[in-house]
């Protein structure tokens, strides 16, 4: 037996590798396993040249779990090690330090294997590990123990059969990692797709025997295999129908219980690699529930859901899997490296992203339009985050209006200009983010010629004001934020009926009724006598600011509910009644009768006011 010392130049790597090396311990089994999946891929390839010639056999990986002995036991049938290669790849770590390796390597790419730290994540849940190895050359198999300090024993060992077994002795602090429903999903997590059968137990199958009436079922044991060894990114897109990929996307989301709306395949050699599928998710109103629904995987090996460092912001709303060997990981594999292989691999993903939603508008417009309502806050929220992805979306993002009509916004501009250009010679786009509200906004709109657009999203507040930057020649208004005659304002102004007198008197009616409250503010504007009497409008610039304030979780100061109460001044109840009135009481509740209408017309009046006005008209009906 050969006793010796790993070759490292500090007593405390163990330590190092269990507490900092890798920030989730469980990451262990994916190590072992990827390396299993290695040395089986390496056989492979021997085979394939014709240097190894004995046949391959059943290459089946399995992971063996004795919970009674406390033992977890990663078994392959690959290339296996002589002793030369288990004390070049086992016994030696390059590095001086501990210290000098975590600062020198935790910021570099791919290192991952270079000095056989995979195989050392074994330490964070075992205090003693065993390696049963035999090559697939002709020498003597050879058996490696260690526990978890640089003291290691190697001897011959009767081992017969090709490949390497991996023997975890589980620690007491480890325990978790004995029960088969964790070791299962584990796999499942990390293995689910590696390019080798991975066979964790046996599991019960139904099976029927027999023809017509004297057909059976019966329960037969078969091996429990894992994963899935060709997962539909790995193929080719001419290779897969819409079934196939329907049935990848419930692979990948077993328990999701909506279709996506479609998907785009990636597959790219040139100048990286890089493969994968995503789909599109029916996102309506949300952005938040989707996130963390990409995969990144490196050659089949599950690294993590966490891409924001390779898929902007925007596209984390899609769901699906990345898989590329030119990811720049850290040491433990555990998350991504910035470098100019990310930017580009970004700038790829993204383009692909805008080309399929063109290639969809451009050949099926009509259902195109049908998926908006779902599709819309993904191109609009893109459109916000990254510059490239507005260019390219300026074709295909989409206005609808209240009468279910969809335009690109240069369409729409043409379509209401001739009506709506204002005295600034700004193209006015009404907007409501309600119709049944604004009924009868939208309807005083129409009779003066105007459309109105439906802009409903949680994301539209932000989304207008970006077009607005970048159109440089339109301004959104909501049709309750302003009269009818001044929702674009012309150079035409209507005088009013009453004196100055008589307008002071008025106002200071109105006045007193919202006296001591905060954001009312009380305007006089002679309009057409066939207008309402009082109407609610809300400030454009502050009601928008405080709705994007409030998507960002923010405040916006203490602006509470602020509108403006307008008193049309040419209306016949305020100039042949109102203003008549000599009894300051009978003014008093006269102007609050059609203020609460005002307000009633616009969801406003609730509470006790709503109880007293509805008691109030009920006793003029008396």
């Amino acid at each position: 037996m050969q006793k010796g010392n790993i070759s490292v130049q500090t007593e405390n790597i163990f330590p190092v590798i269990k507490k900092f090396l890798y920030s989730d311990h469980e990451i262990f089994l994916r190590e072992l396993v990827s390396n299993a999946v290695d040395a089986t891929t390496k056989i492979r390839s021997l085979a394939s040249r014709g240097d190894y010639k004995a046949e391959l056999g059943d290459l089946t990986i399995e992971i063996i779990l004795d919970a009674k002995n406390k033992t977890l036991t990663i078994k392959d049938k690959g290339i296996g090690m002589t002793e030369a290669e288990v004390n070049k790849y086992l016994n030696q770590i390059a590095i001086s330090s501990a210290q000098e390796f975590v600062e020198k390597y935790q910021g570099e790419a791919n290192i991952i294997g270079k000095f056989g730290l995979g195989f050392y994540s074994a330490f964070m849940v075992a205090d003693k590990v065993q390696v049963l190895t035999k090559s697939w050359q002709d020498e003597p198999a050879v058996k490696w123990s260690c526990e978890g300090n640089p003291s290691y024993d190697l001897e011959n060992c009767d081992k017969t059969d090709r490949g390497t077994e991996i023997i975890l002795h589980i620690s007491s602090d480890s325990e978790e990692f004995l029960s088969d429903d964790r070791i299962e999903s584990l796999l499942k997590k990390y293995c689910k797709f590696l390019p080798v059968p991975i066979k964790f137990g046996t599991r019960q199958e139904s099976v029927e025997e027999g023809d017509g009436d004297d057909k059976k079922t019966k329960e037969v044991e078969v091996d429990n295999i894992i994963n899935n060894v060709a997962p539909a990114w790995k193929k080719q897109p001419a290779e897969l129908s819409d079934e196939d990929y329907a049935n990848f996307y419930e692979e990948l989301y077993p328990y999701s219980f909506q279709k996506p709306l479609f998907w785009i395949h990636l597959n790219i050699d040139y100048p990286f690699n890089l493969t994968g599928i995503l789909y599109f998710p029916k996102l309506s109103n949300s952005l938040e529930v989707q996130k963390n629904k990409i995969q990144l995987y490196c050659n089949q090996v599950y690294v993590t859901d966490e891409v924001k460092e390779i898929v902007p912001e925007f596209l984390t709303l899609l769901q699906g899997v990345i898989d590329s060997p030119d990811i720049p990981l850290n040491v433990s594999r555990s998350y991504l490296q910035s470098d100019s292989n990310v930017r580009k691999i970004t700038g790829y993903i993204t383009k692909k992203v805008a080309d399929k939603l063109q290639e969809l508008f451009r050949n099926n417009r009509e259902e195109y339009q049908a998926k908006w309502k779902d599709l819309g806050v993904f191109v609009k929220y893109g459109m916000l985050s990254d510059e490239k992805f507005h260019e390219r979306a300026m074709d295909f993002a989409l206005l609808k209006n209240v009468d279910d009509a969809y335009f690109t916004l240069e369409d729409y501009k043409n379509k209401v200009k001739e009506l709506q250009t204002d005295k600034h010679q700004r193209i006015i786009l009404l907007y409501t983010h309600n119709p049944e509200e604004h009924h009868s906004q939208i309807e005083g709109a129409k009779a003066r010629g105007y459309d109105v657009l439906e802009m409903d999203t949680m994301i539209d507040a932000h989304f207008m004001q970006h077009l607005e930057y970048k159109a440089g020649d339109i301004t959104f208004v909501r049709v309750d934020s302003e009269t009818l005659d001044n929702l674009v304002q012309k150079d035409e102004k209507k005088e009013s009926i009453l004196s100055d007198k008589q307008q002071e008197q008025v106002k200071t009616v109105f006045e007193s009724l919202v006296k001591g409250k905060t954001g009312q503010t009380v305007m006089l504007t002679p309009l057409s006598p066939d207008d309402q009497p009082v109407l609610i409008t809300r400030p454009e610039f502050l009601r928008r600011m405080k709705e994007m304030q409030a998507m960002n979780g923010g405040g916006f100061g203490d602006m509470g509910d602020m509108y403006n109460i307008v008193v049309n001044s040419n209306h016949p109840l305020i100039v042949e009644k109102l203003v008549k009135l000599e009894d300051e009481e009978q003014k008093t509740a006269l102007g609050r009768h059609l203020l609460n209408l005002a307000l009633l017309s616009q969801g406003m009046l609730k509470g006790a006011e709503l109880t007293a006005f509805l008691k109030k008209s009920l006793e003029f009906l008396k």
